[in-house]
Parts: structure tokens; sequence; C-alpha cells
């Protein structure tokens, strides 16, 4: 067990576990075991109840009640009140915390699986909750499900046979609605539906709870309907005064009513009995909240366009949802399993499994949509109650590297989308897709990392896939937002001389622009160009390929021998210029600082997080060398010495506190002393920002330097230990945010991955020595990879692998290989291995003994 994934105590106070799929939303388990954060109604909903909502579990024996409790522990947070609910009115009392409960509890989070063991010596057994929603590499549509899986078990610790009640409450979320319960084969079910409106509505909604288990099911659809507390009484005194919930019904619908589901199970001493349950959620249709879009009815009356969710395609309601995932938990547990013990299996630090395993919650979190035909779209992250900066924003996606391998149908549909709607005709991309699909692209100007990432991220997607197809349909567009760096219709001239170096007004992830070259947005640009040159060359246009590839070396020479001041990369600019604003539209208005004579929000001689951050997805996507490498690991050392903050005691930040007090972080932008220091400076220059710093220590790490990339990595997961803040969610510009997904980064860089589908070809070098393993994503198939006892094992788990080639460490001392069981011929040349195989199973490659793979 990963020890950096079990709270406990003061750790607990913070946790919200996202259970949901991707696109679907999601319900919070807090570290107490309660559920919170009911954020599935298609938008946001920090802190949001479903009422009284909740797990409870009873002991009984010969018929009478011995013990009851509400499966959470003690949460002392808010013992005044919550402001906006009450605040001064006391703890509130959809917590269940005035209730019987359990006094403490350990959480064990791995994500996508958490489980909550209970602690209380005065309960007649030991009680646990298992959570989780599927996670399975390559398989969307499963890790999709707008549901949460919950097992609860109790083991009789006594030495007398005992009744165990699991019980399940669960609000009906919508006014005019009935709750019916539905027997099911092996077990029931609670469908709250709404009869109010129609499935067709916007504001309809239904919701599951289904239950299954080894023993007898009761229910009461509805709880008692009166004044006051009378119906949460009520509930209380029927489930501990009776040994089967009394049914009760009403002929009227009603507003939000509960209803419970029960399994009540026997279990000799020393025997434990476990029940099933899923919560699930339907709100089928869509429309954009945030930047209303109507159509004219035909009675004349603008109307919202509306679009349905994906799951809605999938599943006509949330029993039939239920249904599929009771039916088909075994193998959807045992695929998530798979996945899970791959990572936390793995011989990554740590911290490092632990960061890239909780940064992959933010798919399952409300940041994440699924429209109708299945195409992803993301915010940056998300508000209490809205979602932040929207779009798929092309540069704060850059760095999320989860979905590209573990779901890269879904990474490729954001390239489809992306060029078919957000590039105009002389070849600007609009960085933020508008919703719905088809409306009008946003007009704001082009971004220089979002747009060269476009073009990174195509390269890439082919790499993984081999899809000669797709990137034929794509080219022309892809072809077009390179080309238009040095476009006439491109107002910003960002390389308007064709010289392969960036100048003009650039616009970045960092909310400003950029005038003169920087190695930041330079390396984009290089990287673009020299993805661009291979593609090129595949598509049959060997004089654009040319082209290209001497655009790159012009760029790279001058970047290497421009921008490098010795120590580090920064800035070619003279920040008393006010001549450098000049054609460029209102750039004189927004960037001159009259009081400083300087132009303000630039790099000028900083030491910038991102300054290399191209050869991290260079060193990722196998694109080659950006940056000199002696220049490189130069300027990766000035950074962990002049970015990397041990304590934040003695630093000012004028931005958003992402590590404050004796927390470490590594900043977006340092001026050592002796280095002048721009009156106004870049924005968020003192922050910390964890994607950021990710990426900075995957590329360290890749680099050699794995101790410096390891500290930056634990640095950030420091911040989130549970009593500090949430580890299933860290922020940026909003909660659940996509940029730290960098870290998933860290396991094609720990392996040393490259991939080449296209050639049919894959290569592992870890950096770490000895025993190694590790999984590993295509477009095509997933499994582990292993290097022991003189040989290299690449398992398949899912999909078919077929190749021609593997790069490994040691390779010339192959002595076999066999695919799949069978010995198959082979050769090799240089530092490639080569034979022909469709693997499905197994592949094994043995050494010279003594040798490493």
């Amino acid at each position: 067990m990963n020890e950096r994934t079990v709270y406990k105590k003061e750790a607990l106070k913070n946790i919200s576990f996202p259970l949901g799929g991707i696109g679907t939303g999601c319900i919070g388990l807090s570290g107490t075991g309660s559920l919170i954060d009911w954020e599935i109604w298609g938008r946001p909903n920090k802190g949001g109840d479903n009422g009284f909502s909740h797990f409870a579990v009873k002991a009984s024996k010969d018929g009478k009640t011995i013990d009851t409790r509400v499966l959470c522990c003690d949460d002392d947070t808010f013992l005044t009140g919550e402001y906006g609910h009450g605040y001064g009115a006391g703890k509130r009392a959809v917590s269940m915390q005035g209730f019987p409960h359990f006094r403490d509890a350990t959480f064990t989070g791995e994500f996508p699986i958490a489980t909550v063991e209970f602690i209380d010596d005065t309960f007649p057994g030991k009680a646990t909750l298992m959570a989780f929603n599927p996670l399975i590499p390559l398989n969307d549509r499963d890790s999709s499900i707008p549901a949460a899986f919950i097992e609860i078990a109790v083991e009789n610790t006594g030495e007398e046979e005992l009744y165990y009640t699991f019980a399940g409450t669960l609000a009906n979320p919508s006014e005019g609605s009935v709750n019916e319960f539905i027997k099911t084969e092996n077990g029931g079910m609670l469908f709250l539906r709404q009869i109010k409106n129609g499935p067709k509505s916007l504001e309809y909604a239904d919701m599951a709870l289904a239950a299954e288990g080894d023993g007898e099911i009761s229910f009461q659809e509805y709880w008692y309907r009166g004044g006051w507390n009378d119906g949460l009484e009520r509930y209380w005194r029927n489930l501990t005064e009776n040994e089967t919930l009394p049914s009760r019904g009403y002929a009227s619908p009603g507003a939000r009513d509960p209803g419970t589901l029960a399994v009540r199970l026997k279990a000799a001493p020393g025997e434990t009995v476990r029940a099933r349950f899923v919560i699930s959620w339907n709100k089928p249709n869509c429309r954009n909240y945030w930047n209303r879009y109507t159509e004219t009815a035909e009675d004349g009356e603008a109307k919202d366009v509306v679009w349905k969710n994906y799951y809605a395609t999938l599943f006509e309601n949330s029993a039939e949802t239920a249904r599929y995932a009771l039916n088909c938990w075994d193998r959807l547990l045992g695929e998530t399993m798979l996945y899970h013990d791959s990572v936390f299996g793995s011989s990554l630090p740590e911290t490092a499994a632990e960061a890239l395993a909780s940064a992959v919650s933010v798919l399952k979190s409300p940041t994440c949509l699924r429209l109708e035909s299945g195409e992803f779209y993301g915010w940056e992250g998300v508000w209490e109650h809205d979602g932040s900066c929207e779009g798929t924003c092309t540069h704060v996606w850059n760095y999320a590297y989860a979905l590209c391998f573990l779901f890269p149908k879904l990474e490729r549909s954001i390239r489809e989308t992306d060029f078919a709607y957000n590039q105009d005709e002389s070849g600007r991309m609009a960085f933020r897709m508008q919703l719905p699909l088809g409306r009008q692209k946003s007009g704001f100007r082009a971004c220089v990392d979002g747009q060269m990432g476009g073009v990174i991220k195509t390269y890439r997607e082919w790499k993984l896939s081999g899809d000669d197809k797709w990137l034929k349909e794509l080219w022309p567009k892809v072809k077009k937002s390179l080309e238009y760096a040095w476009s006439e219709l491109n107002p910003d001239r960002w390389d308007r001389n064709k010289d392969g170096f960036l100048e003009g007004r650039q616009h970045h992830t960092l909310d400003m622009e950029l005038f003169g070259p920087s190695s930041w947005l330079e390396g984009f640009y290089l990287a673009a160009l020299k993805c661009a040159s291979e593609m090129a060359r595949h598509m049959g246009e060997p004089d654009d390929a040319k082209a290209y590839e001497e655009l790159f070396k012009k760029g790279k020479e001058r970047c290497d021998k421009e921008l490098f001041n010795g120590k580090w990369y920064c800035q070619n600019i003279d920040l008393k210029d006010k001549t450098v604003l000049e054609h460029l539209g209102d750039a004189k208005d927004v960037y001159w600082n009259d009081e400083s004579g300087e132009i303000k929000y630039q790099i000028g001689q900083g030491c910038e997080i991102d300054q290399c951050l191209a050869q991290w997805h260079a060193n990722i996507c196998g694109i080659g060398e950006i940056f000199s490498k002696e220049k490189l690991r130069t300027a990766l050392k000035s950074i962990y010495e002049n970015n990397f903050l041990h304590n934040m005691r003695r630093h000012y930040n004028t931005f958003r506190l992402f590590a404050v007090n004796d927390e470490s972080g590594a900043v977006i932008c340092a001026f050592p002393e002796g280095v002048e220091t721009p009156a106004i400076p870049i924005p968020y220059a003192q922050e910390s920002m964890h994607g950021f710093e990710y990426a900075l220590a995957g590329l360290m790490i890749s680099e050699g330097m794995t101790n410096e990339g390891m500290a930056i990595v634990k640095a950030v997961r420091d911040r989130y230990r549970g009593y500090n803040r949430n580890p299933y969610n860290e922020i940026e510009c909003g909660n659940n945010y996509a940029r730290s997904m960098a870290s998933f980064a860290l396991l094609p860089i720990f392996s040393g991955f490259s991939f080449d589908m296209q050639k049919g070809e894959i290569g592992f070098e870890p950096v770490l020595p000895g025993d190694f393993k590790a999984p590993w994503f295509l477009d095509c198939a997933w499994g582990e990879y292993e290097r022991k006892n003189g040989e290299a094992i690449i398992t398949v788990h899912s999909g078919t692998l077929p190749l021609k080639a593997i790069s490994l460490p040691g390779i010339k001392s192959v002595t076999a290989v066999s695919a799949d069981g069978k010995e198959i011929p082979f050769s090799i040349d240089e530092m490639k291995l080569s034979f022909s195989a469709a693997v499905t199973k197994e592949l094994k490659i043995t050494l010279i003994k003594d040798e490493k793979a």
C-alpha cells in the first residue's frame, strides 16, 4: 500500500473523492465517509447536498436492535454553521452528525478506488465502505457511467450470530416527483423520477438507488411527510425499532421526498457480510448556461439550444444505468483494479504514483463534459456553481497528459472539434471552443502556445495511433494553423519575416502577450515546425517538409545563441523601447507603463519556469532535441536553484496563494539577485501553479535530474495532504484544474516509454536502475512493461499490440523472443529489435545472463 494515500485524524477533513464517470458529474466521498459535493445536475455544486442522502448500518440479534449508526465518523468542521447555510445555527442537520455514528475512520484513496474503515470499539463489528467508478483504459464507454459504486461490509467480530442491515437513503432531487420500488433479479431499486416535467425538458432529472446482497431486501419508498423534522424522526424510529423497514406510499406526487432501501444479512462469528449499492443519476439535457445561445421557436420565443449528455444516449434513465452497473459490477471492478494495480504496483516513487493517479480524478469531475456524440469538452476548472474558463482551452489542456494515454479516442475528438470549429480562413485558431458546437467562434486573438500545441498534439495522437487516415483528414488544417505564424493575415505578426524566430505580439497561457522572442514560446514554435516537417513528408509534401525543417534549424540556432544568457534562457526585449509596441493594435494602450517608462507584463531577463517546456513535450512524444543539450541542463539547474523555494516565509506574492508559510513550491518567474526586475513583470510571476511545476519536474527527471524533479513533485503533493487541502482537487483557476494532469506524464517519463505506431515501434528506457515495472498505454492496447531477472516482458491487458520493432537498453544481448508463448524470429539493428507480431497477451524478450533489458 502507498503510505501517502492513507489519511487519518486531521487529514480527513478536506477530502472529497470524486465518484462519477467522464463527463457525468460526480458525488464526493468525504474523508469521514459521508456523501458530499453532489455535482450531478449539469454544473458544479461544491458544498452541495442532496437532502438527507446517506448510508447507515444496524446490528441486531433475536429481532432486537443492538446498535444503529450512520456510516460516517466524527466531523468537527463548521460547528458554528456554514456561511450561506445559516452561520450561527450550528452544524447542518443534513450532515447526519446529529445521529449515532462512528468515532473515527481511516480513509485510503488510491484513485479511482477509495476505502473507508470505520473505527469504534463500541460497535459490534468492523464496518468498511469501498467506493469507485469504473476507470478502464481505452474503454471510454464504461468509464463514463453516471453512477457511484459502493460496497458496504461488516465483519462480525463477536462470538454470537448477528444480523446486519445496510440502509441507503436517497432524496429525490425534484419537485412534482414520485418514488417507486422496483424488484430486480438479485435485489431491489428505488427509482426516483420526475413527473412534473418530461424527459425532453431541460429541468427533467431522475435518480436511482439500487442494492443487491445475499439477504432480505426491504424498502420505504417515502419518508413520512409532515412539518418540522417529522420525516427524519420517523425514518430513524422506523429503522431502529423494526427488523425490516415498514413500507410507506403516497398517492400524490411529492417534492424532494427521500426513500430508503435496505439489505439485511446474517453473519456468523468471524464472518464478513457485504452488500452492493449503486447511486445513479440522469440529467439528460444540457444548455449553455454561462453564455446563453438561443434560437427563435415557431411561437417567436427565444429558446435555448439543447443537446443531450453523452451518457443519456447510452442509458434511457438512471434505473437502466443502475441495472447495468450491478449486472456488470464484477467485470467493471476487475478491469478498474487492473488499472489501479498497474499504477500503484509500479516501480515509480510513491509520491509520483500518488500524484499522477490523483490528478486523473479531474476526468471524473464536473470540469469535464461529453457532448451528444461522445466528443470530449472541458473547462479549465470549476468554481462553486459555475465552470471556470470555457472551451477545452488549448493552452491549458496542452499540459494535460492523462486523456491522450488513457482514452486516446477522446483526446482525438478534441483535435477534431478544434480544427473543425475553431479555425478561421486565415488559419487563426480560437483557443476556446464555443458551445453548442457550430456557433460563432471566439474572435479573440490567437494564442501561440495553444495554436502550436495543437500541431504538436496532432503529431502525438498520430504516433500513438498510427492512423494515417485520421492524419490525412486533419492535415490541411494543421498545416494552415502552423503557417499562420508567418501569414500576412496574422495581425500579431508572430514570424512575419519567416525566419523561424518568433517576434510580434504573442498571447500565451499567462493571459497576456509577450513582445520579442522567448525560449518558452519559441520552443513551441520549433517543436511544431519539427512535427510538421515529419507529418508533411509522410503526407507526400517533401518541399514543405524541407521548408519547415530549415525554419526549425534557423530558429533553433538563434534561440540557443540569442536567448541563452549563460545560465538560463530569457526574453530578448528592451523594456524601455516603446516602438516595440507599434503596429500591434492596442498594445501601446494596454502594455506601456508611463510611470516607469517600461513595457508591462514581460519576462525580460527573468528565469521563467516554462522556458524549456517544449523539450518536455518533445521528450514525451519523441520529437527530438529542441534546445542544446548542454544549455538545457544548465537552464534546468538554474530554474531549480532560483524558482524552487523550500518555504514561502520570505516570498511575496501579489497573485493567488497556492503555497504559503512553510510549504515549498516552484514559482513562475524568478528574478535572482543582480537581475533587473521589471516594474510590472509577467502575470502570476510569484505563484506556484501545479501544472507548471509537474511539467518542470517531469522534464528534469527525463534529463537525469531525478532527485530535483521528485523534490518538486513532493512539494506539490505535500500541499494536498488532507489536513491542508483536498488530495483529489488540485486548484488553479478553480477546482479540479485540468493543467494538473501534467503529472500523468511522469509515467512515460519514468518508463522511458517511446512510441511510433505508424511504424509499429515502441521502446522502454527506464530512468531508474534495476528491476522496473510500469504500465504503458497506446491507442490500440494497454498493458505493463517489466524488466526483471534478465528478461523484458511486455504484458497486454487489453487490445492487440501490432509490433514490428522495440528498442530496449541491452538489446544486443537478446537470445530469444516469444509472442503469446511462441518463439518468433527476430533481428537486431543498432538499438532496435525487429520482428513481426500481433501480441494479445505477452511479449517476452530473454537476454544473456546478467544483462538487463
